[in-house]
């Protein structure tokens, strides 16, 4: 009894992990025979849990909403409260949980019962936090496009460059990155045939799905790697390469991945490559990191701070 019990708790973690899974691929999995698995499913079904099937040589089996929620030890008034919660949460207000809130919620609401589905966005919709300097990111469009993520499925969207021009990407979406300040989606741009990284704020309009793909390796080795090197070769008018006296693991607490590129010297030192559109952000920024730093370039810079460094001598008597 104990292993059925397990297996059916992992067979419920393959079907919230990822939307559509073949016959073959669970029985796979879970090492177990069709007949076996077709026995699972039905017990699942009679807990509550909505798993849809279809037959055939492509059939598979999907979870879905049904008319009432999935026992998930939670009441109706419960799963209101957590949706909303997890909303709050993935919009950045609470720091450190964004990601995990995004995939919680991902979860909640594909079990969700319609009627429940509306009082959530009903709350949400009448529901305002303080002002925050933060770029706002739709918690539905997080959702969404996690969703095409964990599916793999290809998304058309229209998206807004820096520059200001705007147009149509077609994208193979991999992996949502939290820097602390902004979302980034990475994707493979079909058309451009190449990895880029998009700010979700300048995604706009509705988001299209395509026909599903088959992931890639990620870049970089990881995709919050490819978004921490991606942000510091953005193209400011000033760039910097400054050597920081103070181990990696010290200065990684205090500089995020998107004010630039960290890369360790030996075990006391680092080497950081930033850059801005001033040299006034550029030492406000070395100065509040508050390790002991030598400006290789560029000369701007260096002279700046010595300027800066006299009149704030001068200002201290």
């Amino acid at each position: 009894m104990l292993q059925t019990s397990a297996r059916l708790l992992r067979l419920l973690s393959l079907f919230q992990a990822q939307r559509y899974w073949s016959g073959l691929e669970l029985s796979k999995r879970l090492d177990i025979t069709a007949r076996t698995l077709r026995r699972d499913v039905a017990r699942l079904r009679s807990l509550g849990y909505p798993v849809h099937s279809t037959s055939g040589v492509a059939g598979g089996y999907q979870l879905g909403a049904g008319a009432t929620l999935p026992p998930l030890l939670l009441d109706d008034d419960e799963a209101v409260a957590v949706a909303l919660g997890l909303r709050t949460a993935a919009s950045g207000s609470v720091s450190g949980i964004e990601e995990a809130s995004v995939r919680a919620l991902l979860k909640l609401e594909q079990v969700l019962p319609p009627r429940l589905s509306k009082r959530v966005a009903a709350l949400h919709a009448f529901v305002a936090p303080l002002s925050s300097r933060k770029p706002v990111v739709d918690a539905e469009r997080l959702s969404a496009i996690a969703g095409a993520c964990r599916d793999r499925d290809g998304l058309r969207f229209q998206y807004n460059k820096r520059s200001g021009d705007s147009g149509v990407r077609t994208v193979e979406p991999h992996q949502l990155v939290y820097t602390g300040y902004r979302w980034y989606l990475v994707a493979w741009d079909i058309v451009r045939k190449d990895w880029r990284t998009f700010r979700v704020d300048r995604i706009e309009g509705k988001l299209k799905t395509s026909m599903r793909f088959k992931p890639r390796k990620p870049p970089e080795g990881d995709f919050a790697t490819f978004v921490s090197k991606s942000l510091a070769q953005v193209p400011y008018p000033i760039r910097a390469r400054v050597t920081l006296y103070a181990p990696l693991e010290t200065v990684t607490k205090r500089i995020p991945p998107s004010a630039g590129v960290l890369e360790p010297i030996d075990e006391k030192s680092c080497m950081l490559q930033t850059g801005s559109h001033s040299l006034e952000a550029l030492a406000t920024h070395l100065s509040m990191v508050g390790v002991d730093f030598r400006i290789h370039e560029p000369a701007e810079l260096a002279a700046y701070i010595r300027g800066l460094a006299e009149r704030l001598k001068n200002a201290a008597g």
